[in-house]
């Protein structure tokens, strides 16, 4: 694996020296783009531009100079937070400023959340005598191990030009090409995520699918990353080293992964971190070893009230991704079948909320094909391009439009009276106590807890719902706590994912009764000022329980009073849902039914058919004036013809 680099897009790096007083900063500065030690230099020196063909990245090199007294401070503080690489100095004969690196310098890198690669630089080399000699390994192994930011240390003369331009060289490769996102230096090994991206970069060159790289196949890959091929003694070298090393990194067949990925952490040892680089790079990784985000566009222009589904395609090649890792063939995918199935992803997407505890799990764990594709359908609902990438990382390669479809607008839906969704989001509001969360839960097929505790964080639930003539939707039920409802109302938009809006209350309590309504009335104003009108249902839950005297004639005056179906009465604890999540997809299928009137929308409502009706009453009466108008000059016309 040989030749040049990629350095992610770059085109400039910026690097700013900081040190005490009289360290050598400027003279440093001056020797990198002069190649001259100079007698004299001005306390900071102005912006110095390393051209582009000085390092073999060709990226041009911006160094900026920096004061060491107080009254600059807040300068120097402004330039390290622009900064991509810091090179800090100190002076190889005054070992005070060596100790200033931990006492302050470093200390203030992180007061002030300076994230960039730190390059420690010794200067003035030369001046360093017998009694100050020291072994600059072991002095700065202890440092590095406290302070990770530090890249590299290095020693270097300005007045010899010795290592003067290594410093900027340094510089730039920790940003170019960090060390961070892939190697560990505490356990000496590949970073999880970069052995994941190598893994599934592995996959995809080993063509014949047969876990090795034959020699035609390390023969492509070269090419592919580096535009030269492999000389035939040099892929026997490079297995040799392999094996070697580690003898289970070849067999018969050629390298395999073992191997692959021993080859890497060997040319990051080695300091050759821009061989990796590119190789992640040429298969379209960022700095954060995630796929760039020129890789997962998008290709429509969505509205707020459009939603973004898988196709049928992607669908059908989910279901073959669970086949292959559902090994023991018992139709549902383990922790461990999982863990493997995104082996090639940055890591598992669904390790928390608000895909964690979204879908049905078995006893042990595991995902049933139905809730494998219940989470995917939620990714797609709420980050559809966390979703592409997702599926790009486990082997999807036909790229975004064959993976997802655009929904039509619900407004449109409104107007044809049905919808061409397969996955449906319900918001499902109530008070505190009014049995949402038992109601998620149930949707799961989780037992009722009689355990009761405050939500206070949005929670989803989703899967299948089986229609009549064998159809199935997709249902998510999306909790709204009672306390995040002014806020999640506060945009116009905020109804416009909304497919049908759920209020449940405890029918056993008058004050939670009230709230619903009160909520209900919040939401179908909302959609009156918005214009994202949404069909809402009522839904006495805790049936159970013994209601209150005017429980029922209340709930049923409510309901009319906005023009929605009467309450639907549910037990969680009975396990009477009433065919609740049959309710909902039906809501949902109709958009134009079940959609609450207030007093004020149906005020608004008659104003304007009023308005209508005298604007066509005044079309009408004008029309009838032209042409009266008409007939009279006809008449004139042909009165005076006759005359």
């Amino acid at each position: 694996m040989l030749g040049g680099s990629i350095s992610g897009g770059r085109t400039n790096v910026r690097v700013v020296v900081v040190g005490d007083r009289a360290t050598g900063k400027s003279s440093l500065i001056t020797a990198a783009a002069s190649e001259t030690f100079p007698e004299e230099v001005p306390p900071v020196l102005p912006p110095t531009r390393l051209p582009a063909d000085l390092y073999p990245d060709n990226v041009p090199v911006t160094i900026i100079d920096t004061s060491s007294s107080l009254e600059s401070r807040g300068k120097v503080a402004e330039e390290l937070k622009r900064a991509d690489a810091v090179v800090l100095t100190y002076a190889c004969d005054q070992p005070s400023t060596l100790n200033r690196l931990t006492t302050f310098w470093l200390y203030e890198f992180r007061r002030l959340e300076i994230k960039v690669p730190v390059i420690v630089v010794g200067c003035k080399l030369d001046k360093r005598d017998e009694e100050h000699h020291m072994n600059l390994e072991q002095v700065m192994a202890p440092i590095m191990q406290q302070f990770r930011e530090i890249e590299t240390c290095i020693e270097c003369s300005a007045a010899n030009l010795v290592q003067v331009p290594e410093v900027f060289y340094y510089a730039q490769k920790a940003v170019l090409h960090p060390t961070a996102p892939l190697f560990d230096h505490e356990t000496q090994a590949l970073k999880p995520r970069c052995v994941r991206a190598l893994k599934r970069i592995f996959i995809l060159c080993d063509h014949d699918m047969d876990d090795a790289l034959n020699d035609e196949e390390l023969n492509e890959f070269q090419i592919k990353c580096f535009n030269a091929p492999l000389q035939p003694a040099e892929i026997v070298g490079v297995k040799r080293v392999v094996q070697e090393k580690l003898p289970q990194g070849v067999n018969d067949l050629g390298l395999t992964l073992t191997g692959f990925l021993f080859l890497h952490a060997l040319f990051i040892e080695k300091g050759r971190l821009e061989t990796t680089w590119t190789v992640l790079r040429k298969f379209g990784y960022n700095d954060e070893i995630k796929l760039k985000d020129d890789n997962l566009t998008i290709p429509f222009k969505k509205t707020p009230d459009q939603s973004l589904e898988l196709t049928s395609e992607a669908v059908e090649f989910l279901k073959g991704v669970f086949s292959t890792f559902d090994t023991d063939k018992d139709g549902v995918l383990r922790n461990s079948e999982l863990d493997d199935l995104f082996s090639t992803a940055p890591e598992s997407p669904w390790g928390e909320a608000p895909y964690k505890d979204a879908v049905e799990r078995t006893p042990l764990g595991g995902l049933s094909l139905s809730a494998f594709l219940s989470e995917w359908a939620l990714m797609t609902l709420l980050e559809p391009a966390q979703s592409l990438a997702n599926l790009i990382y486990i082997g999807y390669n036909c790229g975004a439009a064959s993976a997802l479809r655009l929904t039509r607008r619900k407004s449109v839906d409104r107007k044809k009276q049905q919808t061409d969704r397969n996955v449906y989001q319900c918001f499902v509001f109530g008070p505190k106590g009014s049995g949402k969360s038992a109601l998620l839960k149930s949707l799961l097929g989780r037992p009722f807890s009689e355990n009761y505790a405050v939500t206070t964080d949005e929670h989803y639930a989703v899967n299948v719902v089986d229609r009549l003539g064998g159809t199935k939707k997709t249902l998510v039920l999306r909790e709204i706590p009672e306390d995040e409802v002014k806020m999640i109302l506060s945009t116009k938009e905020s109804l416009a994912s909304c497919d049908v809006a759920v209020f449940a209350y405890d029918s056993s309590d008058e004050y939670s009764l009230k709230r619903a309504s009160e909520l209900l009335m919040t939401v179908a104003r909302r959609g009156e000022v918005s214009g994202f009108m949404v069909p809402c249902l009522f839904v006495a839950a805790k049936d159970d329980l013994d209601s209150y005297p005017m429980a029922i004639k209340d709930s049923a005056k409510i309901c009319q009073n906005f023009g929605i179906d009467a309450p639907i009465h549910i037990s969680v604890k009975e396990r009477d849902l009433n065919s609740m999540f049959n309710r909902i997809v039906t809501a949902a299928e109709h958009p134009h039914l079940s959609v609450p009137e207030t007093e004020v929308g149906r005020s608004q409502k008659r104003y304007r058919h009023l308005v209508n009706r005298s604007l066509m009453f005044t079309s009408v009466v004008a029309a009838v004036a032209v042409v009266g108008l008409a007939a009279y000059r006809s008449y004139a016309a042909r009165k005076n013809t006759s005359s």
